[in-house]
């Protein structure tokens, strides 16, 4: 990670300490989920105890509560937990944090190389793949990818599921994502902990729902034409995605580049619904939208291609969903996994070590400038960082910085 990446991030914000608002409280743990064990957290849930485990959609479709993870990569992870309570906050706050209830981000020294994070690529390899995806939308061969970077954490050989715990306690706490979730299970070797603002799909009866982001900057003023083009584009495609599964004429956008605000940034954000057909099941369903729009591009398998492509490194959990669905009430909310931590292995002589990994990224269109795209994805990405550096820092036995993670998931 660039050293100027948080300053710059910074820039954008003001602070008087006098003004700023009390700290959250705490989010409290229950006393018999075992960090160690399987776990999850979802709306607004706790969930643990030894699951039930399925990766065929079909179960969806019975009956349940299950936490669902789709990876991008790979088969559906579906868990149903025996044991479940509600979230509750301890009153007392544990820390201070900045006004927009997150950690001030630490600023390295110039000179001071990156210790914690390191990139899937460098700044000019970016920088190259921007200009390969802008040769081929020349071409007429796509006209959005979603272009993304892995960072990866340092080499630990603690318990993933106990920093899984502290991660997990400390997003929920000072940053209360509105779709975030989390999803460990050991038997599987998956530790997920996502911190996402975007719904890939909420559900209730045969209302489905989808609200894409396409538009980042840190204010306001500074979106732009091409932030727009990259939203309406992807609104077209999830209307068609949900066409595929939906009655005809129920698909409709009710709210089109909506303004939201993120700690340290806004979003623009659309509204797309549809009343799905009977009989079509959740299979049905994942086959039709899945993987999301917004992360994947336009059109979507052209921009699956280019991504394989260029992103040799997979994704893994990152870009797929995560969240939750209730079988019985047939109702669901399932977030885009972005904003997203997941362990990784690390060494492959070392099956005890691991790091965990961060992905960010966005959309390149042919009006994409290469060092803006760069700095996008340090904006998306710096904030959580900075909060995942507490209870990130006991990092076990550190085997060293700049080893590369072998293939994520």
């Amino acid at each position: 990670m660039e050293p100027t990446q948080r300053s710059a991030v910074r820039s954008g914000t003001s602070e008087d300490p006098t003004t700023r608002p009390a700290p959250h409280p705490t989010v409290v743990v229950p006393d018999r989920l075992d960090p160690a064990g399987s776990w999850a957290l979802a709306d607004g849930r706790w969930h643990w105890g030894r699951p039930e485990i399925s990766h065929d959609p079909a179960v969806l479709d019975g009956t349940g509560r299950w936490i669902v993870c789709l990876p991008a990569q790979g088969p559906m992870l579906a868990a149903r937990f025996p044991h479940s309570a509600p979230v509750r906050v301890d009153p007392e706050p544990e820390s201070q944090s900045d006004g927009d209830g997150l950690p001030p981000p630490v600023v390295p020294a110039e000179d001071e190389p990156p210790r914690s994070w390191v990139s899937s690529f460098s700044r000019q390899d970016y920088s190259h793949r921007v200009g390969d995806i802008r040769a081929l939308i020349a071409a007429g061969d796509v006209y959005q990818v979603n272009l993304t970077r892995r960072l990866a954490g340092p080499i630990r050989r603690d318990h993933p599921g106990a920093s899984a715990l502290a991660l997990t306690t400390a997003q929920a706490t000072a940053h209360r994502a509105p779709f975030g979730a989390s999803l460990c299970l050991p038997e599987l070797g998956a530790w997920v902990v996502g911190a996402s603002p975007e719904r890939f799909l909420s559900r209730d009866g045969d209302l489905v729902t989808s609200e894409p982001i396409k538009g980042t900057a840190v204010t306001a003023e500074q979106l732009t034409a091409k932030d727009r083009a990259e939203n309406v584009m992807i609104c077209d495609l999830v209307r068609n995605d949900l066409g595929r599964v939906c009655t005809m004429g129920s698909v409709e956008v009710p709210d089109l580049l909506r303004l939201e605000s993120h700690p340290g940034l806004v979003h623009l954000v659309t509204t797309v619904s549809g009343r799905l057909r009977s009989g079509v099941g959740w299979a049905a369903l994942f086959d039709a939208v899945f993987p999301p729009g917004s992360v994947t591009g336009a059109p979507k398998l052209a921009a699956l291609e280019v991504i394989d492509a260029l992103e040799p490194e997979g994704r893994g959990p990152y870009c797929g969903a995560l969240g939750w669905v209730d079988a019985d009430a047939q109702t669901a909310d399932l977030a885009v996994s972005i904003r997203t931590f997941w362990a990784a292995s690390a060494v492959a002589d070392w099956p005890d070590a691991w790091r965990w990994t961060f992905g960010t990224g966005g959309a390149i269109t042919w009006d994409s400038d290469a060092e803006d795209e760069w700095s996008e994805t340090e904006l998306k990405a710096a904030r959580l960082l900075t909060l995942a550096e507490d209870p990130l820092a006991t990092r076990g036995d550190p085997l060293g910085l700049d080893v590369p993670a072998v293939r994520t998931w």
